[in-house]
């Protein structure tokens, strides 16, 4: 069974199974994202360009490189939702990290490489979870019988007696077996042992550039170190899970685990890089923009193509799809440097949202806010409907006061209602069973006395 199961995953294909087409993308986007029509049809070719790649002759398909994207638009306008759901939509080893975190080599900070080893990691757990799933069937029904072992040891008398008990114990334990799976034994307790290792406080102080040092010297000690046990008394139901996730890793091929999810990293990971104006420094400028402009630097050979380390091997960067994103308020796309901006030819301008879009951002998607408070209410019984009066007036309140203070684009909606529900979402446990009609008068009473106060809209909306 172990053989079997460890055969579950299959050999890369080298036929790539088919993706949507790019409107089919930019619709399946439209569900989620209000808007921004320019940025979903880029990102949507991008997307099906890496499966026309799979399908071109091979000499000529190492040469085709991922058309990067540098999305350019203020906070809160979908950039980073779009890339989220694309990753989705590919079924892809997806990471969001924010550029203003990494230094230029020499500085105290975070090395840029570790953006692909934590792609990596990220992936493997992706394959690892879909690996799990595949041989839970076998896994359960094993731990089903450990969990049997514990309620009734498989021993039998010796002589001539002992093909009776045998029998006995097999009939017993068929009875405890539908007992189990009919739920009849969920409040009884067991004692399992959990193997761990003893592995003593160790901290690895590792230069930049040399992370994958760490995770080597970890794995070292955690193999040198004895294995342990440890007995722990709970319910059946929970040794039931704890087991069948151990039996689970037993079963799988890491090994094959490893090679599949460096095989997607390569050929379909998606790294979305924020706040990538806070690294456009200009050469006019002294201090910290030099730093600046090393993070770039650094980050070229990366965007470019080059082989990482990490702990499950060498990652080749050549083909995944980099996706960049800032507001550009003080620097501009050109105030990066030449070598940096030629590696996102793809450059996209996302709209500012105003009430119209609010409108549409409250109702259309599939998971539109109205419909999120809606459903956390329900839980409590309280029937919450919005009069359409109500939702042109919270539109209107969180475009006015986005255009008073900061502009932080749809998240305002989600401030504007909070305080609009706070009185609600409190006494909800008390109000089972009562329905709650949201209307334009109701908004503006809530919200006039904060919207009179600009200081006090200033610091709550």
């Amino acid at each position: 069974m172990k053989d079997e199961a460890k055969a579950a995953l299959p050999e890369a294909d080298s036929s790539p199974a088919p993706v949507m087409t790019p409107r089919e993308i930019v619709s399946e986007l439209d569900r989620y994202i209000v808007g921004q029509r320019d940025a979903k049809r880029a990102v949507a070719i991008a997307l099906r360009n890496r499966w026309r790649r799979q399908l071109v002759p091979e000499d000529l398909r190492d040469e085709i490189a991922p058309k990067n994207i540098i999305m350019i638009g203020p906070t809160g306008v979908g950039k980073t939702e779009i890339s989220r759901r694309l990753a989705k939509l590919a079924q892809a080893p997806f990471i969001k990290v924010e550029a203003s975190k990494f230094t230029e080599v020499g500085y105290v900070g975070r090395d840029v490489e570790s953006i692909i080893r934590d792609l990596t990691d990220l992936a493997v757990n992706m394959v690892k979870e879909e690996e799990k799933q595949k041989v839970e069937i076998s896994a359960h029904e094993v731990a089903e019988e450990r969990v049997l072992d514990l309620l009734l040891p498989a021993t039998a008398g010796e002589g001539d007696g002992e093909a009776v008990d045998a029998a006995r114990l097999q009939g017993t334990r068929n009875k405890l077996k539908k007992m189990l799976r009919d739920g009849k034994m969920d409040d009884r307790f067991v004692d399992i042992e959990m193997t761990q290792t003893a592995m003593p406080m160790i901290e690895v102080l590792t230069p930049q550039g040399m992370e994958g040092m760490e995770f080597n010297l970890k794995e070292m000690f955690s193999n040198l170190m004895p294995k342990k046990t440890k007995k722990k008394t709970v319910k059946i139901p929970e040794a039931l899970e704890i087991l069948t996730q151990e039996e689970a890793s037993k079963l799988i091929d890491m090994d094959k685990v490893t090679g599949e999810a460096v095989r997607r990293v390569e050929q379909s990971g998606i790294v979305f890089l924020d706040e990538i104006d806070k690294i456009a420094g200009r050469e006019s400028l002294q201090g910290p923009d030099v730093s600046r402009q090393g993070v770039q630097r650094d980050l070229l050979p990366i965007v470019e193509g080059s082989t990482v380390n990490t702990k499950y091997g060498m990652v080749k960067t050549d083909h995944i799809l980099f996706v960049a994103s800032g507001a550009f308020h003080i620097a501009k796309p050109s105030d990066l440097i030449p070598e940096f901006q030629g590696r996102f030819p793809i450059r996209v301008e996302l709209s500012s949202l105003g009430k119209e879009d609010f409108i549409r951002i409250l109702t259309e998607p599939k998971n539109a806010l109205i419909k999120q408070y809606e459903a956390l209410l329900e839980t409590e019984g309280v029937h919450l409907k919005f009069a359409d009066d109500a939702i042109q007036e919270i539109a209107a309140i969180a475009s006015d006061v986005n255009e008073r203070t900061e502009n932080i684009g749809a998240r305002r909606l989600h401030t504007v209602l909070e305080r609009l529900l706070d009185e609600v979402s409190f006494a909800a446990p008390e109000m089972h069973g009562q329905q709650v009609t949201i209307d334009a008068h109701y908004v503006r009473e809530r919200l006039s006395p904060i919207l009179k106060n600009e200081d006090l809209s200033r610091y709550i909306l």
